[in-house]
């Protein structure tokens, strides 16, 4: 329950600084020295704006001596946040749930006690009630980007990131690169890891101008020679492909036929852009496996499967 609530207010939290950041690149900068700068440790009493700016300042002050943070619990009155507590990401019981694990995880709670809570005033402002900075374990500035509350790109980084890539730079000499800008990591607040991950998304989302333009040649000259040929697009905000759906006049008639047992599938890759092949396969009256339909997705999480659920229940609309 504490995770979903934390997964939950870190989500609204990063979406709220996302926001921010894409309003001016003058703006994205000055967070950016905010985030360097020493910060005081929170006192009871302290006023902030709004309960994004409790959360920010924590964390960086986390950030900055040596420890991590959680969202231990929120209140919540008529959906609107109205008391949180965020504390030390040592949090909780020490002792291991999962006993017989093959690959045992290190233990990191400690149940440490330090926290910051704080409560939303009448005037919509949060006040801090209380402040615990007493730790039971050892705190490492150096170390402390590495906890998951601090991993995060910044514009900067993601725009640096793409154009190293687009210019054919290694992932190892680009995020060196971006560790020579901030002064070292100790002042970063993402990893390698980050960077890859990131990376991974947006060359699924990447098509080259040429092989854009032959696909959408294609499928026009596939839907002028056969009416019945089908596919459906969808694009992202930069006019990038996230996913595609298409089926020809064969697994349309295919399906009409061997339609009652459909498989799905999204193990396969292809090799460019790393893009997850999704075929709808059936099996014919030899038990020979058909093609139903076919996807490309950019990633495998729900809101893609929904979407090429809801592309294939289309064709088998028009079937």
């Amino acid at each position: 329950m504490e995770l979903e609530v934390e997964n939950q207010w870190n989500e609204d939290m990063n979406n709220e600084e996302d926001k921010e950041s894409k309003e001016s690149t003058d703006k994205e900068k000055n967070n950016d020295e905010e985030s360097t700068e020493k910060l005081a440790p929170p006192e009871v009493n302290t006023l902030f704006d709004s309960d994004r700016e409790v959360y920010i300042y924590y964390r960086r002050y986390g950030l900055q001596n040596g420890f991590g943070v959680m969202i231990r619990n929120t209140r919540k009155v008529h959906g609107v946040h109205t008391y949180v507590t965020i504390a030390c990401h040592r949090f909780g019981d020490p002792q291991r749930k999962v006993v017989d694990s093959l690959n045992p995880k290190p233990i990191v709670k400690s149940n440490c006690k330090a926290r910051l809570c704080a409560k939303k005033l009448e005037d919509d402002r949060w006040c801090v009630t209380q402040f615990d900075n007493e730790h039971n374990h050892d705190i490492s500035p150096s170390k402390a980007h590495h906890f998951r509350c601090n991993r995060k790109l910044t514009e900067h980084a993601k725009r640096s990131l793409n154009l190293y890539d687009e210019a054919g730079i290694t992932m190892n000499k680009s995020f060196n690169t971006l560790v020579v800008q901030h002064g070292g990591q100790e002042n970063m607040t993402f990893n390698k890891k980050v960077c890859e991950n990131y990376m991974r998304i947006i060359r699924r989302l990447r098509l080259e101008e040429g092989d854009v333009v032959a696909l959408q040649n294609y499928f026009n000259k596939a839907q002028l020679v056969d009416s019945n040929f089908y596919y459906s697009i969808d694009l992202d905000d930069e006019n990038r492909i996230k996913f595609l759906f298409w089926a020809d006049v064969r697994c349309r008639a295919a399906y009409k036929e061997f339609g009652d047992g459909v498989t799905f599938n999204t193990t396969y890759l292809t090799n460019k852009y790393d893009m997850p092949f999704a075929p709808f396969v059936g099996v014919n009256h030899h038990g020979q496996s058909i093609l139903l339909g076919c996807g490309l997705i950019s990633n495998k999480d729900s809101p893609t499967i929904i979407w090429l659920f809801k592309a294939w229940l289309n064709l088998c609309d028009v079937v």
